[in-house]
């Protein structure tokens, strides 16, 4: 299976423990963008809709284009009464839109699952005229704050992490977006502290998809040992987060 339809196994883990987005990155890409009534707007792969709520609040025309079956029905159970939402269950590689545009597509930690070329010409050819393209992921760091921790947890990686298939991280390269004719690129980041129990934890690393294609006995000694090592450190797991937002426009 591919890596990119793997959290379709998991939709309840993955909407019990995936991370919400820092509350100010919204306010500023809402009023960057602005976002609100009468304005169009498509997520790219909302997974279970943790980047979902604070945009379809502002009563925008709500779309989303999902992969995955399981997650598409969640956020059907989830929000399907909301008149403003609308989803789609496909995949944004092949999907046509017909004459459909949007005043911003954005995405959380999905895009970088579509190859670059496709990813920006066809959110490029999407947009209006002056729209907006949202780019945002979170990275975590849980050595600086627990750096004894982080080392014996290091220990539990190299014993057990063993996935049948390798997962290369960063390949996406966010800042190209102006070379597929987007405009006025930045970045931008917030800060958050976030506090795991050892249960939390163990459950928040199985919805990693590397770490969800581990073969047993690896997979069950890998996650026992995880969690008793959090355990064992005092059930506490300290990340501090850093919540990144890539913006680019295209042109009038």
């Amino acid at each position: 299976m591919e890596f990119r339809k793997i959290f379709d196994t998991i939709p309840e883990q993955f909407d019990k423990y995936r991370g919400r987005y820092h509350e100010e990155l919204f306010k500023e890409l809402i009023e960057y963008a602005g976002i609100g009534p009468g304005k169009t707007v498509l997520e790219l792969g909302p997974g279970t809709g943790q980047a979902t709520d604070p945009i379809l609040n502002t009563g925008c025309d709500y779309h989303a284009i999902e992969l995955g079956e399981h997650l598409a029905d969640m956020m059907k159970r989830k929000y399907g009464s909301r008149p403003n939402f609308k989803i789609t269950n496909d995949d944004f590689i092949t999907h046509h839109f017909g004459s459909q545009k949007f005043d911003m597509i954005y995405s959380a930690a999905t895009i970088q699952w579509i190859p670059e070329e496709i990813a920006f010409s066809k959110t490029f050819d999407l947009l209006k005229p002056g729209g907006t393209l949202a780019m945002m992921l979170t990275r975590g760091d849980y050595k600086t704050p627990n750096e004894k921790l982080y080392h014996q947890i290091q220990k539990v990686y190299s014993e057990y992490f063993k996935p049948e298939t390798e997962y290369i991280h960063g390949s996406f390269a966010y800042k190209n977006a102006t070379a597929y004719g987007y405009t006025d690129f930045e970045e931008r980041r917030y800060y958050s502290r976030h506090e795991f129990t050892a249960e939390e934890y163990t459950a928040f690393s199985g919805t990693h998809c590397d770490h969800i294609v581990i073969p047993e006995p690896y997979k069950t000694q890998f996650f026992d040992n995880l969690k008793s090592t959090i355990l064992a450190a005092g059930d506490k797991l300290i990340s501090f987060e850093t919540h990144i937002l890539f913006l680019a426009k295209k042109p009038l």
